[in-house]
């Protein structure tokens, strides 16, 4: 077990209603990263995400899948609200010539994502060579043009709040408006946690405090029950008060990357306040 020295603030509860859950739905990034993935399975994950609780009253954040599954995912989403995003850039390690993963990148938003995950050099970053993590954020951000971007930490392989809050004071500058910094790929463990969430909210709440980009968070990893995604937007509500785009989940500055929340979501929703 990694052992935390984390001081953040405790989430404090937020009824459940029947309307927060659903804005929560409304921030979801419903994924799937597998290695069978199909296009047939691409396309009823997106039908899901178009109609999610089966009434037409709403649909997820986005899409999440491999960059050659965005071509038929994009066909699907065709027209709709829903987002399209794709991991790129040699996801889940990152281990590929920085060429390479920029291209990889710039072709996925060619064939249709409008979002993509990148994942950051971790062992570049814990050696201390920072420039080089400056470097593939800033070629992966100019290569993918309005897209947003999504730049995952992997949380979990840094191991300390130091190494969580320096790596997030280095990233958040090089990015935009509406792009996020996420915690993990789901590939490794711990995943997302609320400690690294709080370091994170913290970095953010100074950046929108300062004036510098209204950059989001995205947890991912582990995030599996509507409790789970509750406490992720009560730390997230609290830790950015202040800010009027925080008074709601909006997927524009928060969303949670899940391939299973979503039915624990619906349940909770159908069985209404308790």
């Amino acid at each position: 077990m990694r052992s935390w020295s984390v001081s953040t603030p405790t989430p404090s509860p937020l009824s459940p209603s029947p309307d927060l859950l659903r804005r929560l739905v409304g921030v979801l990034d419903l994924t799937t990263l597998e290695g069978t993935d199909t296009a047939e399975r691409v396309r009823e994950l997106c039908a899901k995400g178009l109609d999610p609780l089966g009434d037409g009253s709403a649909t997820v954040g986005a899409i999440c899948v491999y960059p050659t599954m965005v071509p038929v995912a994009a066909e699907t989403l065709a027209g709709s609200s829903v987002g399209l995003a794709s991991v790129a850039g040699a996801f889940p390690s990152g281990m590929s010539p920085l060429h390479l993963r920029v291209a990889e990148a710039a072709w996925a938003v060619e064939q249709g994502a409008t979002e993509i995950d990148m994942v950051i050099s971790r062992g570049e970053f814990l050696v201390g060579r920072m420039d080089r993590v400056v470097e593939e954020v800033r070629e992966i951000r100019a290569a993918i043009g309005a897209a947003s971007l999504k730049v995952i930490l992997e949380t979990g392989e840094l191991v300390t709040e130091t190494n969580i809050r320096a790596a997030s004071e280095l990233v958040v500058p090089l990015l935009r408006d509406g792009d996020f910094i996420k915690t993990s790929t789901g590939k490794s463990q711990p995943a997302a946690t609320l400690e690294a969430t709080g370091v994170m909210l913290a970095v953010l709440a100074e950046c929108w405090r300062t004036g510098g980009p209204k950059v989001g968070l995205k947890p991912a990893g582990g995030v599996r029950t509507a409790n789970d995604a509750l406490a992720y937007w009560s730390q997230a509500n609290e830790m950015m008060a202040g800010n009027a785009e925080w008074v709601q989940p909006d997927p524009r500055y928060f969303r949670i990357g899940a391939s299973s929340l979503l039915g624990s979501l619906v349940e909770a929703i159908r069985q209404g306040p308790r």
